[in-house]
């Protein structure tokens, strides 16, 4: 069940099992300094993703579900892609450059075929948590919610699952992924590292061949957990 956060001004509903571990985070001066930032950005902009599904990557995948973590940056900035989780978009729009590249590297690891849409609810119901370090942006301009407390709110996400959890895997793709995972504790879960799937990183050798797909489900299954279904052939449009 989601419910408004109480928030001196509602940023969207988070649903109950991240609400009470974030219920001390969400109360100290920088979140509510967020919180407005956010409530005034929405109401005087155009804003992305839709203001309901700023927590989709939590409502989505739940703190007890969460067996893998994604880490992106920020929300696409164009009109009609975002819809909270990382690297997905909505089902009708054209997959992204980084997507394509994501889906061609998991195509070689598996060897199956990827979905023809860009939709990555179904990882996500699955336990992959895809969360972006900076949750909303202004529409057209890359960036311009980031240093407003976003950060440090997914900072405290993550240092929760390092230090509650064990046996995640943790994707870290590019330089700013590698930081912002520096302290996931590697002795209690697995840490994977690449370059960026974006074309610029990837055309330059830091991408292909990762196996980083292939190297997840082997661990999840070694520590008992049921792998995630990566492909076209394991998934079905929500």
């Amino acid at each position: 069940m989601l419910r408004a956060v109480n928030f001196a001004n509602m940023i969207a509903p988070l649903n109950d099992d991240w609400k009470s571990l974030l219920k001390s985070e969400t109360e100290k001066p920088y979140f509510k300094a967020l919180s407005n930032f956010v409530d005034q950005e929405y109401t005087n902009k155009q804003c992305f993703p839709e203001r309901n599904k700023i927590f989709n990557a939590f409502n989505h995948c739940s703190f007890e579900d969460t067996k893998v973590v994604i880490l992106g940056q920020d929300p696409y900035h164009k009109p009609g892609l975002a819809n909270g989780l990382c690297f997905s978009v909505n089902s009708d729009m054209a997959i992204p450059a980084s997507l394509i590249n994501i889906y061609r590297e998991i195509e070689s690891d598996l060897q199956q075929k990827t979905p023809k849409h860009g939709n990555l609810t179904l990882w996500a119901k699955q336990g992959v948590l895809l969360l972006n370090a900076t949750l909303t942006v202004e529409i057209h301009k890359a960036g311009s919610h980031q240093k407003k407390g976003w950060e440090q709110f997914t900072d405290r996400v993550i240092e929760l699952l390092s230090a509650k959890k064990e046996n995640i895997v943790f994707m870290l793709w590019g330089g700013y992924a590698k930081v912002k995972g520096a302290k996931v504790d590697s002795s209690k879960h697995l840490v994977l590292q690449s370059g960026h799937p974006s074309p610029l990183s990837a055309n330059r050798g830091y991408w292909f061949g990762n196996k980083h797909f292939s190297s997840c489900n082997t661990y999840l299954k070694q520590s008992q957990q049921t792998p995630i279904k990566w492909t076209k052939e394991e998934l079905t449009l929500f």
